[in-house]
């Protein structure tokens, strides 16, 4: 709770120093004000102000942090959040998050038993492929095993 205090006090800050930045640079660019005919000869040699670019920057600037703002507030909790509807809260997390671990285990399981059946498979295949190529030898299960990286090899003082 104190990060999002923190991130909002922040946000408070810069919305401040771009409010004070903004009155500062169109303090600095604003043209000046006009008294009747004496500042009418000064104007003309001064070049076109950017004013109006400065004025949508800073507007932007400080409508973003505004919204900025506004989520940090809402995600704050309620005044309502009481220690009871936490602890109910929590609770539901805790069956959903049981649940979820079921499914897990469950999905592991079929996971496992289908890894058996592969490997049982490719087993049958491994030894259908040796009786092939050594004419009839006899290969039982127990002389074929499955490597680390899931290779065919034979156990040692077989051919």
């Amino acid at each position: 709770m104190a990060d999002r205090l923190t991130q909002l006090q922040d946000a408070v800050n810069s919305l401040a120093d771009q409010f004070c930045n903004a009155i500062g640079v169109l303090q600095q660019c604003g043209p000046p004000a006009s008294f009747n005919n004496i500042q009418t000869a000064i104007n003309k040699d001064q070049p076109a102000n950017p004013t109006e670019e400065y004025a949508q920057l800073f507007a932007a600037l400080i409508a973003r942090t505004a919204k900025d703002i506004d989520v940090l507030i809402d995600s704050l909790p309620s005044e309502e959040s009481t220690a009871a509807l936490q602890a109910a809260s929590l609770y539901k997390l805790e069956e959903e998050n049981h649940e979820a671990a079921t499914c897990l285990e469950d999905v592991v399981y079929r996971g496992d038993m289908l890894l058996e059946k592969i490997q049982s498979a490719l087993a049958d295949i491994a030894q259908s492929q040796l009786k092939t190529r050594s004419g009839e030898v006899s290969v039982t299960q127990a002389e074929v095993q499955f490597c680390d990286h899931g290779l065919l090899q034979l156990q040692p003082g077989f051919r």
